[in-house]
């Protein structure tokens, strides 16, 4: 195994477009990190400069104790795994997870030794005669990854490995992988475009956008504490919502009316002017079924859309923006590769409320959970700084215990 340092990496082609700008990223030895970000990000260009199928522009990759810029990728050291899963169709599920090693020249009884231990611990022993298309594709990408565990490679990179798979498989792959890394104890980069897969499987996970790092944090400080408009939309399902705000004293002035918020985090913002408060959908609920609010502030609002699902429901509620809060959201919705950034409230009730389409509703709002964003440049301007040092030192800290 073996650490992976980023520092300052550039990729450009021959038109100058920056593909990947500036980035630097270290990943500890052991760790499970995610690139994650809409189409165009970046991603699977930083990653495939990692394993060297692009040419780096400028910056240094180092993995371990080399650099490894100019080293062709079979001197690297490093399995991945594709998209399209790569397999021979001529070659039993043997042979496939035999072929690095039937490369570099090992022999017949340690090339069965382990090709039978990637085999067992991928629940592929029965398979071992089959070739890849009698296989499903959840088979297909197991025989993918036994062939990267059988290189006793420095780490792993998946380039979207799941995304060729239904919903329900995706989920069950997910969790194997997850089981995998932990198990191997082998350092991963993992490319994926899917949010669910970035939270639940990242030690921590980067955020791009046009080839900029947005942010490079836990899943759980992604989500309470994002660094801007961009990281706050893209992190969340349903999303964020987004809301013209202004702030006077502790009092913050939303569509639907004022509602408290922590001194701390008022503070922060006085005199700014018009803000963007961001408040996730579950951070809302009838105040009926809150029964007393305790911390938040309760507001009443007409309630257009209610999907009931069981469980839970969501009530939409919509609302006008002013142009320059208007602007944000559009250009948040171009950079989300499409994802709406309607102005209207979504919010998270619980399934015994009451709410119908129609209702003149009191809803409550978990004020500590609001951030305010700055409508011109998006950052967030109410960030827990305490909050975001304590997660990076229990990092540190579990990684040195490691």
């Amino acid at each position: 195994m073996a650490a992976i340092s980023m520092k300052n990496i550039v990729k450009k082609y021959g038109d100058g477009f920056p593909a990947v700008n500036d980035v630097s990223i270290d990943v500890a030895d052991g760790e499970f990190i995610i690139l994650v970000g809409p189409s165009g990000c970046g991603k699977s260009t930083l990653l495939r400069m990692i394993v060297g199928l692009e040419d780096i522009t400028s910056g240094e990759m180092r993995i371990g104790d080399r650099v490894v810029n100019d080293l062709a990728p079979r001197d690297r050291n490093l399995a991945m795994v594709f998209q399209n899963y790569a397999l021979y169709p001529h070659l039993t599920v043997y042979e496939n997870i035999a072929f690095p090693l039937r490369l570099a020249g090992e022999k017949d009884d340690e090339v069965d030794r382990k090709v039978r231990d990637a085999s067992a611990t991928l629940e592929l022993d029965e398979h071992l005669d089959r070739k890849p298309g009698n296989l499903s594709g959840g088979q297909r990408q197991r025989v993918a990854m036994g062939r990267a565990i059988v290189r006793d490679a420095d780490a792993f990179l998946f380039d979207e490995p799941l995304s060729n798979l239904d919903a329900k498989l995706r989920g069950q792959m997910r969790t194997e992988i997850a089981r995998l890394q932990r198990r191997l104890g082998i350092t991963t980069v993992y490319v994926t475009h899917d949010q669910t897969e970035a939270m639940t499987l990242g030690d921590r996970v980067a955020v791009l956008k046009r080839g900029v790092l947005q942010q490079l944090a836990t899943p759980r400080e992604l989500y309470t504490q994002p660094n801007n408009l961009f990281v706050a939309g893209f992190i969340g399902s349903p999303p964020m919502n987004f809301l013209p705000a202004t702030v006077e004293g502790d009092q913050v002035s939303l569509p639907f009316g004022k509602v408290r918020i922590p001194q701390a985090k008022a503070e922060r913002v006085q005199g700014r002017g018009l803000l963007i408060a961001g408040v996730r959908p579950e951070h809302f609920e009838d105040a009926d079924v809150v029964g007393k609010p305790g911390d938040g502030s309760t507001f009443r609002a007409k309630v257009d859309v209610v999907e009931w699902l069981g469980n839970e429901s969501y009530a939409y509620i919509p609302f006008e923006a002013p142009p320059e809060v208007q602007a944000q959201l559009d250009q948040l919705e171009r950079d989300l590769d499409g994802e709406a950034m309607r102005t209207q409230l979504v919010v998270s009730l619980d399934g015994a409320s009451r709410i119908r389409e129609g209702d003149e509703a009191e809803l409550w709002i978990e004020t500590d959970q609001m951030h305010l964003f700055d409508p011109e440049t998006g950052e967030n301007l109410t960030l827990d700084r305490k909050v975001e040092d304590n997660e990076q030192a229990t990092l540190e800290h579990t990684a040195t215990d490691g």
